[in-house]
């Protein structure tokens, strides 16, 4: 590429060093900002090597098997695992907020046809204009609104499947949990308390996650100053992408497909031949297994017996053993290779699975966004510049 005066920007592409000649500065490329700290936190902690997870410092593992998603939640914004007296506060408050209002509702009815996450980002959006807090950025305040966000996500979600479908609103049950009153709302019919611990579990394994994609993204709204409803949108709209919250969606297309396991063999054999992905494998932090994946894959067995389909586990498993040479190059199953079997095998539609994603994880997008208030400064990465320098302006009658 031609510059004037031959003032060029020279490229080491190997070292991804970019040398401007102009002020001989030094600039090193982080491409999609892979292990650049932005900031300390005490949210979450990760170690991909081990595959380790931490919530505020307790392991996911005994929070999986031990906790549920209200004492999650709790723990993830508070920042301590509450006492009963809290955890009953807490619990109260989310019960309390579950109703969205009928201006929401008329918002959801508008925009029925669109994709579910398309749907929650324009709700989150418009509760915004509902809420009494919206223009309190204080600690409490917007702990309050994460309480209320947390609660009415799954309103929105479940409102929105059953109004597309023609089938009249579920109103909430506070007699049911967090995820037993999902489940209530979005078939219409007290569930099975099986399905409903597992989709706890569900929603405690996706409620914090470090500097992911959407978490960054609703931090850097924060960083403005934007109210918790601005950033908790940017954080749903980041996580709508494919590459972020769409892979349990992809795992039972990708099962669907194969349809038998003795095909699985020669389809990864073809998606690997091709350079596709073996969609719920890998994962960008993880080189040894993720530790969520651990805990739904019982569940998910015993789900798929109860509800006669064990030939989905079979493939599923399946696909893990002929996988397993890909394992020693740290690709491994991730979270949501299990938690879409379990959402498929509940009969939930395969474009809700990113939403059940969102729902868990508003706690951990609150608690980001409190980290950042609470140490707030503008994040403003710059882009190097390589394209022409000075360029003569050419009034539009003069160009060829």
């Amino acid at each position: 590429m031609d510059f004037p005066d031959r003032r060029v920007l020279q490229v080491a592409i190997s070292s991804q060093v970019w040398v401007h000649e102009m002020t001989d500065n030094k600039v090193e490329l982080k491409k999609g900002l892979r292990d650049v700290y932005i900031d300390k936190s005490e949210s979450s902690f990760i170690d991909g090597k081990a595959g380790k997870l931490l919530y505020r410092g307790y392991n996911i593992d005994d929070l999986a098997e031990q906790s549920s998603f209200e004492e999650t939640g709790y723990l993830v914004i508070h920042g301590s695992l509450p006492t009963s007296e809290e955890l009953s506060v807490f619990d109260a408050d989310l019960k309390v907020s579950r109703a969205i209002p009928e201006g929401v509702l008329e918002i959801i009815r508008q925009t029925k046809n669109a994709h579910p996450m398309d749907v929650l980002r324009t709700a989150v959006s418009a509760l915004a204009a509902f809420d009494p807090d919206t223009g309190d950025d204080s600690v409490e305040a917007t702990i309050r609104k994460g309480v209320r966000i947390t609660a009415q996500a799954p309103t929105v979600v479940a409102a929105h499947a059953r109004i597309r479908e023609g089938k009249d609103v579920v109103a909430p049950d506070r007699d049911l949990s967090h995820a037993g009153n999902f489940l209530y709302m979005l078939f219409g019919e007290r569930p099975d308390p099986e399905d409903v611990d597992l989709i706890d579990r569900d929603f405690v394994l996706h409620a914090e996650h470090g500097l992911n994609a959407s978490a960054f993204t609703a931090r850097v709204a924060a960083s403005t100053r934007a109210d918790l409803h601005a950033a908790i949108t940017a954080g749903v709209a980041a996580l709508k992408g494919p590459i972020h919250g769409g892979a349990a969606e992809g795992v039972m297309k990708m099962a669907a497909e194969i349809g038998s396991e003795d095909n699985v063999e020669s389809y990864v054999k073809d998606l690997r031949r091709n350079g596709k992905p073996v969609m719920g494998f890998g994962h960008p932090v993880y080189k040894a297994i993720d530790p969520r994946s651990v805990h739904l894959r019982e569940g998910a067995r015993l789900l798929s017996e109860r509800k006669g389909r064990p030939q989905w586990f079979a493939v599923l498993e399946a696909l893990i053993k002929v996988m397993e040479p890909y394992a020693r190059k740290g690709v491994h199953p991730n979270v949501d290779f299990w938690s879409g079997a379990v959402y498929s095998l509940l009969e939930i539609p395969d474009d809700l699975f990113i939403s059940i994603f969102a729902i868990g994880r508003i706690p951990g997008w609150t608690s980001q966004v409190l980290e950042q208030y609470a140490a707030n400064y503008l994040i403003r990465p710059r882009l190097l510049y390589i394209g022409p320098m000075d360029a003569k302006y050419v009034p539009i009658e003069q160009r060829a």
